[in-house]
């Protein structure tokens, strides 16, 4: 059976479509990767094969590379591709968002974990910025820099874009000590008064600058090194 042989309502496009992709199985999300079946087979067949030669598991199947993929009569390189490239972007979905999207911030002690989670044990620098709404909420983290050993070098018009981008009302910054002492040097305080400078012309405040080594922080706000807050 094909897919335009299915009833419309039946269709996965047109059923997610009309009820949206939480309603759709499994085999039916992938048929919607696969696009188009085989004279013998539909997408949602080819999908359900895939299936059950692997257990059932969108795990065991994400873990495919296209060559695997490729040995299922009905797809090709073309559609390997596709269903790689799927999942590769649920994984960075997932990892970007469950350990810092939703949560709220309302200090150091809240945001040095997720910073930590992203710097711990790398032999060079790195800067990283949460991206806040206004009641406190992780709209967004990203990574701002990439340096060498002793240093990293951020860019103030690329913070403000993703800032704006992020739409948000605050932001906080952070980077590590490979060191492992997480205290600010003389450049460090004169980057994170600069960042403020730049934040505070788009009307961003931000809220603090954190320090990380792998054991410890060092939160620049609650130690008094600068002023942070509305300029």
């Amino acid at each position: 059976m094909k897919i335009l042989d299915l009833c419309p309502e039946e269709r996965p496009r047109e059923k997610m479509e009309r009820a949206g992709a939480r309603a759709l199985s499994n085999a039916e999300l992938l048929a919607i990767l696969i696009k188009d079946g085989t004279r013998d087979e539909s997408a949602v067949e080819i999908a359900q094969k895939l299936l059950a030669g692997n257990g059932g598991s969108l795990r065991a199947i994400g873990a495919l590379s296209a060559r695997n993929l490729r040995r299922i009569r009905g797809i090709g390189p073309a559609k390997a591709s596709l269903i790689v490239a799927a999942f590769e972007l649920g994984r960075r979905h997932a990892t970007e968002i469950d350990s810092t999207v939703r949560r709220k911030i309302t200090g150091p002690a809240d945001a040095a974990p997720l910073f930590l989670e992203k710097m711990k044990g790398l032999d060079m620098e790195e800067s990283w910025a949460l991206f806040l709404n206004r009641t406190g909420y992780v709209t967004d983290m990203r990574k701002i820099s990439s340096g060498t050993r002793d240093s990293t070098l951020v860019d103030r018009k690329a913070l403000v874009r993703m800032a704006v981008d992020c739409l948000a009302s605050s932001v906080i910054i952070s980077h590590n000590h490979p060191s492992g002492d997480p205290h600010p040097g003389k450049a460090d305080i004169k980057l994170t008064e600069e960042l403020k400078t730049a934040l505070d012309a788009f009307e961003i405040d931000l809220v603090d600058h954190i320090i990380v080594s792998d054991q410890s922080y060092f939160s620049m706000n609650d130690g008094g090194v600068t002023r942070f807050g509305k300029g």
